[in-house]
């Protein structure tokens, strides 16, 4: 059984590769019935059913679960007469199975998970190149599942991989930070200086918290946006030390997208905390062939003729680039509340 769930074949949709192995299997015998099938702890479940059209069956009558109990090929000519099968609901009942001829699926490692077999509701005689042929296929379905095995296998090294790799760009991240960090506390250096190095330091420092809270989400193709900003606010709120509250619809928005979100936001948001006052509410919108973000504080406001889109310091250059970069428009102005400031960074759906 631990090696039925190896190969995490159960319950998997129909597949093509199965399905022609059982069609050949049946035209090979001149048979109705083809069947791949799987040997689970209470029933027998059927990757590839020709001819048949139930999906599985209790394991205590199923012929495949005594074929599997040997690495030859379990053949009944006539199972009305064969003393192994003769009881058998499937042969005295009103299924009236006549003939059987099942091959074992074996693992590299000599585990039997079911059979390739074929059925016949009339007795019927089978000779040593069909036996071969039947064994031949039973190798062709096992080839398949060993392959499916082999990329998930190296799909998992490769998620592993992934995430170490973004492990150590983290930390890498975070000692550049704090090195930056380090020397802008130098006291030979000019203030100017100082100050600067600070803001480089800040600036690695939210790629790294952008890049921590986007990883749970970046081997999808999509991911909710609102649950990504949720968890960065949260640990800006600490950082810039006033409640950041995090509100809007759910909704997916692409993987490429999400760092650049999360970097605008991040920027916005230390921006509305240093020169703003109060709560910064953060919220995302869906809109019929747009997404909206806007980040709003309950300060002062902006000076009268302000334009997001030039001058300014490098934030404001960041913040339109990263905007252009999602192929949006960043707007300014009052806050819906009527107190501080709002930007709005606008971008397609």
């Amino acid at each position: 059984m631990s090696a039925v769930r190896r190969y995490d074949i159960l319950e998997t949709p129909p597949d093509g590769a199965f399905d022609r192995v059982t069609a050949i299997a049946a035209r090979r015998f001149d048979a109705p019935i083809a069947i791949i099938s799987i040997v689970d702890h209470d029933r027998i479940w059927f990757k590839s059913h020709h001819g048949l059209s139930v999906e599985q069956i209790d394991r205590d009558p199923g012929l495949c679960a005594s074929a599997i109990l040997s690495p030859d090929p379990y053949i009944l000519p006539d199972a009305s007469i064969d003393p192994r099968s003769l009881t058998n609901p499937l042969v005295a009942g009103d299924f009236g199975l006549r003939f059987y001829a099942g091959v074992p699926l074996t693992t590299s490692d000599g585990f039997n998970l079911g059979t390739l077999c074929v059925i016949d509701k009339k007795p019927r005689t089978i000779d040593d190149d069909q036996i071969e042929d039947l064994k031949d296929l039973a190798s062709v379905v096992m080839d398949q599942m060993e392959l499916r095995l082999s990329a998930r296998n190296a799909l998992a090294r490769a998620e592993i991989l992934g995430r170490e790799i973004d492990h150590r760009v983290m930390n890498s991240l975070q000692f550049v930070s704090s090195m930056l960090t380090l020397q802008s506390r130098g006291d030979h250096l000019p203030a100017d200086t100082r100050e600067q190095l600070k803001i480089a330091a800040n600036r690695v420092s939210a790629v790294a918290r952008v890049h921590r809270h986007f990883q749970s989400d970046e081997a999808a193709e999509s991911t909710s946006c609102i649950s990504f900003l949720r968890r960065m606010c949260a640990d800006l709120s600490d950082i810039v030390a006033k409640p950041v509250v995090v509100s809007g619809h759910e909704g997916d928005v692409p993987t490429n997208r999400i760092q650049p979100i999360g970097l605008i936001v991040n920027e916005l948001v230390t921006n509305a905390a240093k020169h703003g006052d109060g709560q910064i509410d953060v919220s995302f919108r869906i809109l019929s062939e747009t997404h909206e973000i806007s980040v709003c504080d309950e300060g002062s406001g902006l000076p009268s003729g302000y334009n997001p889109t030039s001058g300014g310091g490098l934030g404001t250059k960041v913040v339109a680039a990263l905007t252009s970069q999602l192929g949006g428009r960043v707007e300014a102005g009052r806050s819906p509340s009527g107190r501080g400031s709002c930007f709005t960074v606008t971008f397609p759906a």
